[in-house]
């Protein structure tokens, strides 16, 4: 019997219906739906869209709301849901078991279940001393050397909030200030563009979700190539300190679940080393539960020390955090 079969227990062959709500946008997850579906007999529903979208969905739908469960990327959107009242605390001796305490919110009301590490690449050839913590990126010697996103987005912000937490909210102006000052230039694009700035030569150091970059070694990404990512180096920041920025994909189940036990039977599927080890192998990301293996791309990357920061705390800086790359000039 497989892994999540044995999570699953009496799930298997299961009548009845899932309502996903999904802003999880990887064609790779296709194979974590339909091997549930197979497993537990559950048809799953899917309406996808962003984030906010979906959460003000839910909170228009209300006690009507069809939704089950939440999928989405970030803890501040997960805090978010669950501001909003459109999650519960589910009972779940599976999930406590299975998903670290620091990867789960405090009244159970989200897990997460996916995790990537945001971290720092730099240009080989034009940088010989990259710098080797979050902290180190304002520093005035990489200045107009680098790229990163806007202000307005969830990993620019939570990335933020984390230095907040860590450093306190001084030390996080002082490095917003710093690391403006150091822009190659304007913030834009996604994680994949920083890496395409690499190349371009339009910087020399730039951030990005660990498996944006894992994907370019596992497949063809257009602006990315063999000889290209050949050039690029990279650094797991702050291994001395707090350890490398960790970005979460979770769900939570919705507040008036139509169907909630099969939503339970969800999320337990979804912690099973089953589901675990495809995170890994479909979309490059690094499993939440402990000593689930990685897929080569992954552990291509080679080890490192990841910050274990109560990811429920981190989101609550999110305003704080937004306040200072406004005063930083940070756009």
């Amino acid at each position: 019997m497989t892994a999540a079969a044995t999570l699953l227990g009496s799930a298997a062959y299961a009548a009845g219906e899932l309502n996903l709500y999904s802003s999880r946008h990887y064609d790779t997850d296709e194979r974590l739906y339909s091997d549930f579906e197979e497993m537990t007999g559950i048809t799953i529903n899917r309406i996808e869209g962003k984030a906010d979208e979906l959460i003000a969905r839910m909170e228009a739908e209300g006690v009507n709301s069809p939704a089950d469960i939440l999928l989405t990327v970030d803890t501040s959107r997960l805090e978010r849901a669950k501001a909003a009242g459109v999650l519960q605390s589910v009972d779940s001796a599976v999930l406590e078991a299975r998903i670290p305490g620091y990867l789960q919110d405090d009244d159970n009301q989200w897990f997460g279940f996916s995790q990537r590490a945001r971290i720092i690449f730099y240009d080989k050839a034009d940088v010989a001393e990259p710098p080797m913590s979050y902290v180190a990126l304002a520093d005035p010697k990489y200045k107009g050397q680098v790229c990163h996103r806007s202000s307005t987005n969830v990993y620019s912000q939570t990335l933020l909030s984390a230095i907040i937490e860590n450093h306190g909210e001084e030390a996080a102006k002082d490095w917003a200030a710093g690391f403006v000052e150091n822009f190659a230039r304007e913030p834009q694009g996604g994680d994949t563009d920083q890496l395409r700035g690499l190349v371009s030569g339009e910087c020399d150091i730039s951030i990005s979700n660990t498996y944006y970059f894992a994907r370019a070694l596992r497949k063809d990404v257009s602006g990315l190539g063999d000889d290209d990512m050949g050039n690029i180096g990279w650094i797991f920041p702050s291994q001395d300190a707090e350890g490398a920025h960790m970005n979460l994909s979770g769900g939570g189940i919705a507040a008036n679940a139509p169907n909630l036990e099969n939503a339970v039977k969800f999320m337990e599927y979804l912690a099973s080393d089953q589901a675990q080890q495809y995170f890994s192998a479909g979309n490059d990301e690094y499993p939440a539960v402990p000593g689930v293996g990685l897929s080569a791309s992954v552990a291509a990357l080679g080890m490192f020390k990841p910050d274990d920061v109560d990811l429920s705390a981190v989101a609550k800086n999110v305003p704080v955090a937004q306040k200072i790359f406004n005063e930083a000039g940070w756009k």
